[in-house]
């Protein structure tokens, strides 16, 4: 699993810190950082609030590019 550059985009784009993003999941910062820095595999469920929070979909943000 590699570092989520999506999401960090995608939550900066919000204009979200991470401890924004966190309070609006339910995590703590924390989580935020180390499934940004690929170190934590999140729920479903969690990838799916991300999603919501940050206005964007599962594909958008958690789906890896094709290397094709």
């Amino acid at each position: 699993m590699g570092k989520n550059l999506k999401m960090k985009a995608a939550r900066a784009a919000k204009g979200m810190t991470q401890q924004d993003l966190a309070a609006a999941v339910g995590v703590t910062r924390q989580t935020i950082v180390a499934i940004e820095r690929g170190d934590y595999n999140p729920t479903v469920r969690l990838c799916v609030d991300i999603c919501l929070a940050l206005g964007t979909t599962l594909d958008g943000l958690f789906w890896p590019d094709r290397k094709d």
